[in-house]
């Protein structure tokens, strides 16, 4: 303390410096500032993060102070969800965290990354879930009634008819649904702004996701700006994490009974399974690859179909979008006959 006073310095306010500097250090309060200043504003998966932070890192870690934090502490942390049976969740959170470390690194608060070139600790697989004649009767049957709320159940029914993914089902703009007044053209575009690869995604209406759009429409009100609006945030619509609390709670329900689930209890699908088991359809009924990419909105990889084709294959995808449908509707039928 005399060396700090013979400097000039007053050891109270150097020492109240280093407590404010300990606060801002904290990995909490870079967690946050890499959230406002990064994830909020450029990630689609924000929400996801947010969760991931919320309920897999900040408990462990809150108070600790990011220079502190080694590359140990994160292998014990992600080795930790991997142990519990959740390989993908762990490698969501490993990535996250690596990218709080970068934003740190680029803020000039960090030397190093202690997460560079660490490999993913779970092992991932491709997914192959897609659903049976007797588990999409079984789903369309239960998905309108409780545990499941009505505006959930119609964001699933629709991802099953048109292959879209879950966030984009869940928070579907109004000013998206196009020409709904005219019958055989009804649209909905969805903007780059909410597409994974950020490309305007043109998906024409069949009957079917017609009526849907329909009985959701009837669930709003007038000055409601989402098909499918939140039951609990003012001015905005359910997210697609919704979605998949809503088939994990079905998969749990002791209503869900009849053909179809035993196999679904064994193997509980997820909201992109109706995604997948949309694509598979398509490709059994005979519909070419280009137009299942394109009902998919799957980024093209070869130079001409990126750069030069950009044809949007409205035409093709009504086509397929309505043979779907039609036998989705056949297989609905057998089970009302049965």
């Amino acid at each position: 303390m005399r060396a700090t006073v013979a400097g000039g310095a007053n050891p109270v306010i150097e020492k109240r410096k280093g407590r404010a500097g300990a606060s801002q250090r904290a990995f909490s309060a870079i967690a946050e500032r890499f959230m406002v200043e990064h994830s909020r504003r450029k990630k689609r998966s924000a929400d996801g993060d947010d969760r991931n932070l919320n309920l897999h890192i900040l408990p462990k870690w809150k108070s600790r102070q990011i220079d502190d934090i080694r590359r140990a502490d994160l292998i014990e942390l992600v080795e930790g969800l991997v142990a519990t049976g959740k390989p993908v969740l762990a490698n969501r959170v490993q990535s996250l965290i690596s990218s709080i470390f970068s934003f740190a690194l680029d803020a000039d608060l960090l030397s190093a990354n202690p997460c560079a070139r660490l490999r993913k600790r779970g092992e991932e697989t491709a997914g192959t879930r897609i659903l049976s004649d007797s588990e999409i009767r079984l789903f369309w049957r239960r998905s309108l009634l409780p545990p499941l709320s009505r505006g959930v159940g119609l964001a699933m029914r629709l991802q099953l008819l048109t292959g879209a993914r879950p966030s984009e089902a869940a928070e579907i703009n109004l000013n998206e649904l196009q020409a709904m007044d005219k019958a055989g053209e009804e649209t909905w575009i969805i903007p780059g702004s909410r597409t994974k690869n950020k490309r305007t995604h043109l998906i024409p209406l069949s009957a079917a996701a017609v009526a849907v759009v329909q009985a959701g429409l009837e669930l709003i009100d007038d000055d409601d700006a989402f098909l499918f609006p939140s039951p609990t945030r003012e001015d905005s619509s359910i997210d697609g994490h919704a979605l998949a609390v809503a088939m994990r709670r079905l998969s749990e329900s002791e209503k869900l009974t009849g053909p179809g689930s035993k196999t679904w209890k064994a193997e509980p699908p997820t909201p992109h399974d109706l995604r997948r088991t949309f694509a598979t359809r398509l490709a059994e009924l005979g519909v070419p690859k280009e137009d299942r990419d394109a009902c998919l909105n799957h980024t093209p990889t070869d130079v001409g179909s990126k750069h030069y084709d950009l044809y949007e294959r409205a035409k093709e995808k009504r086509a397929a979008m309505g043979l779907w449908a039609s036998t989705l509707t056949g297989i609905l039928r057998v089970g009302q006959a049965s």
